[in-house]
Protein backbone atom coordinates (compact mmCIF):
# COMPACT_ATOMS: atom_id res chain seq x y z
CA UNK A 1 0.00 0.00 0.00
CA UNK A 2 2.91 2.32 0.88
CA UNK A 3 5.06 1.57 -2.60
CA UNK A 4 1.13 2.20 -4.32
CA UNK A 5 0.43 5.45 -2.51
CA UNK A 6 3.90 6.99 -3.19
CA UNK A 7 3.69 6.14 -6.77
CA UNK A 8 -0.04 7.93 -7.07
CA UNK A 9 1.51 10.44 -5.41
CA UNK A 10 4.68 10.97 -7.79
CA UNK A 11 1.90 10.47 -10.66
CA UNK A 12 0.13 13.75 -9.41
CA UNK A 13 3.19 15.28 -8.94
CA UNK A 14 4.26 14.94 -12.39
CA UNK A 15 0.75 15.80 -14.10
CA UNK A 16 0.97 19.10 -12.10
CA UNK A 17 4.20 19.99 -13.37
CA UNK A 18 2.93 18.97 -17.10
CA UNK A 19 0.20 21.16 -16.60
CA UNK A 20 2.19 24.38 -15.57
CA UNK A 21 4.63 23.56 -18.68
CA UNK A 22 1.85 23.39 -20.86
CA UNK A 23 0.25 26.42 -20.10
CA UNK A 24 3.27 28.59 -20.36
CA UNK A 25 4.09 27.25 -23.33
CA UNK A 26 0.96 27.82 -24.98
CA UNK A 27 1.00 31.51 -23.78
CA UNK A 28 5.01 31.85 -25.15
CA UNK A 29 3.57 30.33 -28.41
CA UNK A 30 0.88 33.51 -28.70
CA UNK A 31 3.29 36.25 -27.84
CA UNK A 32 5.96 34.58 -30.27
CA UNK A 33 3.08 34.54 -33.06
CA UNK A 34 1.95 37.84 -32.40
CA UNK A 35 5.29 39.50 -31.82
CA UNK A 36 6.62 37.99 -34.89
CA UNK A 37 4.18 39.28 -37.10
CA UNK A 38 4.29 42.71 -36.21
CA UNK A 39 7.89 42.61 -35.83
CA UNK A 40 8.76 40.62 -38.87
CA UNK A 41 10.60 37.90 -37.61
CA UNK A 42 11.43 34.81 -38.69
CA UNK A 43 12.92 33.30 -35.96
CA UNK A 44 10.33 34.59 -33.63
CA UNK A 45 8.13 32.75 -36.07
CA UNK A 46 10.08 29.74 -36.05
CA UNK A 47 9.99 29.88 -32.14
CA UNK A 48 6.55 30.36 -31.86
CA UNK A 49 5.65 27.00 -33.90
CA UNK A 50 8.71 25.36 -31.78
CA UNK A 51 6.68 26.34 -28.20
CA UNK A 52 3.41 25.08 -30.15
CA UNK A 53 4.66 21.54 -30.43
CA UNK A 54 5.83 21.46 -27.57
CA UNK A 55 2.49 22.28 -25.63
CA UNK A 56 1.29 19.05 -27.87
CA UNK A 57 4.49 17.05 -26.76
CA UNK A 58 3.33 18.70 -22.86
CA UNK A 59 -0.24 17.49 -23.75
CA UNK A 60 0.59 13.62 -24.95
CA UNK A 61 2.71 13.25 -22.06
CA UNK A 62 -0.07 14.36 -19.43
CA UNK A 63 -1.96 11.70 -21.60
CA UNK A 64 1.10 8.58 -21.46
CA UNK A 65 1.46 9.28 -17.39
CA UNK A 66 -1.07 6.33 -17.35
CA UNK A 67 -0.39 4.48 -20.32
CA UNK A 68 1.87 1.91 -21.13
CA UNK A 69 5.60 1.85 -22.01
CA UNK A 70 4.69 1.44 -25.82
CA UNK A 71 2.21 3.72 -25.45
CA UNK A 72 4.63 6.48 -24.37
CA UNK A 73 7.23 5.69 -27.21
CA UNK A 74 4.57 5.83 -29.65
CA UNK A 75 3.95 9.43 -28.32
CA UNK A 76 7.52 10.09 -28.04
CA UNK A 77 7.79 9.35 -31.92
CA UNK A 78 5.16 11.45 -32.42
CA UNK A 79 6.81 14.46 -30.98
CA UNK A 80 10.31 13.53 -32.47
CA UNK A 81 8.40 13.43 -35.91
CA UNK A 82 6.79 16.63 -35.19
CA UNK A 83 9.93 18.64 -34.28
CA UNK A 84 11.10 17.00 -37.83
CA UNK A 85 8.65 18.66 -39.81
CA UNK A 86 8.31 21.65 -38.06
CA UNK A 87 12.37 22.29 -38.77
CA UNK A 88 11.23 22.06 -42.42
CA UNK A 89 8.78 24.50 -42.58
CA UNK A 90 10.93 27.27 -40.84
CA UNK A 91 13.87 26.40 -43.49
CA UNK A 92 11.30 27.05 -46.32
CA UNK A 93 9.70 30.41 -44.62
CA UNK A 94 13.66 31.60 -44.25
CA UNK A 95 14.26 30.95 -47.27
CA UNK A 96 11.61 32.62 -48.63
CA UNK A 97 12.33 35.73 -46.60
CA UNK A 98 15.43 35.84 -47.90
CA UNK A 99 14.76 35.74 -51.77
CA UNK A 100 11.48 38.45 -50.87
CA UNK A 101 13.83 40.49 -48.21
CA UNK A 102 11.99 41.14 -44.41
CA UNK A 103 12.62 43.91 -42.52
CA UNK A 104 12.54 42.71 -38.81
CA UNK A 105 12.53 44.55 -35.66
CA UNK A 106 15.77 43.75 -33.09
CA UNK A 107 14.15 45.16 -30.31
CA UNK A 108 11.11 43.57 -30.26
CA UNK A 109 12.87 40.86 -31.06
CA UNK A 110 14.99 40.75 -27.98
CA UNK A 111 12.21 41.76 -25.39
CA UNK A 112 9.90 38.87 -26.44
CA UNK A 113 12.74 36.27 -26.08
CA UNK A 114 14.37 37.79 -22.60
CA UNK A 115 10.15 37.32 -21.71
CA UNK A 116 11.01 33.39 -23.39
CA UNK A 117 14.13 33.07 -21.71
CA UNK A 118 12.56 33.29 -18.09
CA UNK A 119 9.46 31.40 -19.06
CA UNK A 120 11.63 28.26 -20.71
CA UNK A 121 13.73 28.22 -17.52
CA UNK A 122 10.69 27.81 -15.20
CA UNK A 123 9.82 25.14 -17.62
CA UNK A 124 13.07 23.51 -17.54
CA UNK A 125 13.85 23.52 -13.80
CA UNK A 126 10.19 22.34 -13.00
CA UNK A 127 11.02 19.21 -15.75
CA UNK A 128 14.50 18.72 -13.71
CA UNK A 129 13.13 18.18 -10.44
CA UNK A 130 10.72 15.27 -12.03
CA UNK A 131 11.67 11.92 -11.12
CA UNK A 132 11.96 8.85 -12.86
CA UNK A 133 11.51 10.36 -16.18
CA UNK A 134 10.01 7.85 -18.84
CA UNK A 135 10.73 8.66 -22.48
CA UNK A 136 8.03 10.90 -22.80
CA UNK A 137 8.77 13.20 -20.12
CA UNK A 138 12.79 13.23 -21.30
CA UNK A 139 11.17 14.34 -25.00
CA UNK A 140 9.94 17.16 -23.10
CA UNK A 141 12.50 18.31 -20.70
CA UNK A 142 15.04 18.34 -24.46
CA UNK A 143 12.56 20.54 -25.64
CA UNK A 144 12.08 23.25 -23.01
CA UNK A 145 16.12 23.24 -22.81
CA UNK A 146 16.29 23.90 -26.80
CA UNK A 147 13.94 26.65 -26.22
CA UNK A 148 15.99 28.03 -23.99
CA UNK A 149 18.77 28.05 -25.88
CA UNK A 150 16.81 29.22 -28.71
CA UNK A 151 15.99 32.37 -26.75
CA UNK A 152 19.27 33.42 -26.40
CA UNK A 153 20.33 33.81 -29.91
CA UNK A 154 17.14 35.79 -30.82
CA UNK A 155 18.75 38.02 -28.49
CA UNK A 156 21.93 38.37 -30.02
CA UNK A 157 20.02 38.39 -33.38
CA UNK A 158 18.08 41.30 -32.34
CA UNK A 159 20.98 43.15 -31.02
CA UNK A 160 22.96 42.68 -34.70
CA UNK A 161 20.02 43.49 -36.60
CA UNK A 162 19.50 46.69 -34.38
CA UNK A 163 23.54 47.50 -35.49
CA UNK A 164 23.27 46.73 -39.26
CA UNK A 165 19.29 46.99 -40.06
CA UNK A 166 19.86 43.82 -42.01
CA UNK A 167 17.48 40.88 -42.21
CA UNK A 168 20.35 38.09 -42.44
CA UNK A 169 21.11 37.17 -37.94
CA UNK A 170 16.96 36.79 -38.21
CA UNK A 171 16.81 34.26 -40.60
CA UNK A 172 20.20 32.59 -39.42
CA UNK A 173 19.10 32.16 -35.92
CA UNK A 174 15.34 31.28 -37.50
CA UNK A 175 17.63 28.48 -40.04
CA UNK A 176 19.67 27.37 -36.09
CA UNK A 177 16.05 27.16 -34.02
CA UNK A 178 15.25 24.72 -36.93
CA UNK A 179 18.87 22.86 -36.58
CA UNK A 180 18.31 22.56 -32.20
CA UNK A 181 14.82 21.27 -33.54
CA UNK A 182 15.85 18.92 -36.26
CA UNK A 183 18.86 17.35 -33.52
CA UNK A 184 16.20 17.44 -30.65
CA UNK A 185 13.72 15.66 -32.92
CA UNK A 186 16.34 12.40 -34.46
CA UNK A 187 17.89 12.41 -30.66
CA UNK A 188 13.73 11.76 -29.25
CA UNK A 189 13.48 9.11 -32.29
CA UNK A 190 16.96 7.35 -31.13
CA UNK A 191 15.52 7.52 -27.38
CA UNK A 192 12.06 6.15 -28.06
CA UNK A 193 14.35 3.34 -29.96
CA UNK A 194 17.16 2.17 -27.70
CA UNK A 195 14.10 2.37 -24.86
CA UNK A 196 12.66 -0.75 -27.07
CA UNK A 197 15.58 -2.55 -26.22
CA UNK A 198 16.10 -1.24 -22.72
CA UNK A 199 12.31 -2.83 -22.11
CA UNK A 200 13.42 -6.07 -23.78
CA UNK A 201 16.64 -6.52 -21.86
CA UNK A 202 14.61 -6.17 -18.83
CA UNK A 203 12.01 -8.95 -19.86
CA UNK A 204 14.85 -10.83 -20.72
CA UNK A 205 16.40 -10.63 -17.26
CA UNK A 206 13.05 -11.15 -15.63
CA UNK A 207 13.00 -14.70 -17.65
CA UNK A 208 15.92 -15.61 -16.55
CA UNK A 209 15.19 -15.20 -12.98
CA UNK A 210 12.41 -16.76 -13.74
CA UNK A 211 13.72 -19.97 -14.44
CA UNK A 212 15.68 -19.99 -12.03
Amino acid sequence: MSGEGELNLDSADKRQTLWIVLWLNVAIAIGFFVVGYFADSNALLANGLDNSSDAVVYGLSLLALTRSRTWKRGAARFSGIMLLIFAGGVIADAIRRFLEGSDPGGIMMMAMAAVAAVVNLISLRLLQKMKSKDVNLRAATTFSFNDFISNGGIIIAGIVVMLTGANWPDLVVGVAVAGIALYGGIDILRDAHMDVHDEEGTEHRKGVEFGR
